[in-house]
């Protein structure tokens, strides 16, 4: 029976929930998630798990936050006048904002709180400094 090794592309459904039972994410009830190992397309602790699975084998997993998507990090918090958002932006606690970084790519920040005259806007990954379970089962070695 073939293993999922480096170099395999493999399919495999997933669901992935927080500390709190919440769920985030998950494949179920659609198409099951295609990627080759060892491309660098999943979080590190995602692609560890799947290694030496076998077709049909389901296990659940836990992957830290540093193996997930970081710890989060404080200095990618900043807080800027709301004068310098257009004025017709909406703007809401957890609402999300789209700007250009420093190379011109669109970035994602969250708005993580509002006064009159200021906005805090978060550049971490919604997930990160937050331990990740996932359910997994292999669906297709190839």
């Amino acid at each position: 029976m073939s293993k999922a090794a480096l170099g395999a592309t493999v399919k495999v459904h997933y669901t992935g929930t927080l500390n709190d039972g919440d769920e985030f994410d998950s494949s179920r009830g659609g198409d099951p998630l295609s990627v080759t190992l060892g491309q660098g397309e999943l979080i590190p602790g995602f692609e560890d798990a799947l290694l030496g699975m076998a077709v049909g084998e389901t296990k659940s997993v836990t992957i830290a936050s540093e193996d997930a998507y970081g710890p989060h990090r404080p200095d990618l918090l900043q807080e800027i006048e709301r004068a310098q958002l257009p004025p017709d932006m909406e703007l809401e606690v957890e609402g999300a904002v789209l700007v250009r970084g420093p190379d011109g790519d669109p970035m994602r920040l969250l708005i993580r709180a509002l006064s009159e005259t200021m906005v805090t806007l978060d550049a971490n990954h919604p997930l990160a400094g937050q331990d990740l379970t996932f359910a997994l089962e292999i669906v297709e070695i190839a």
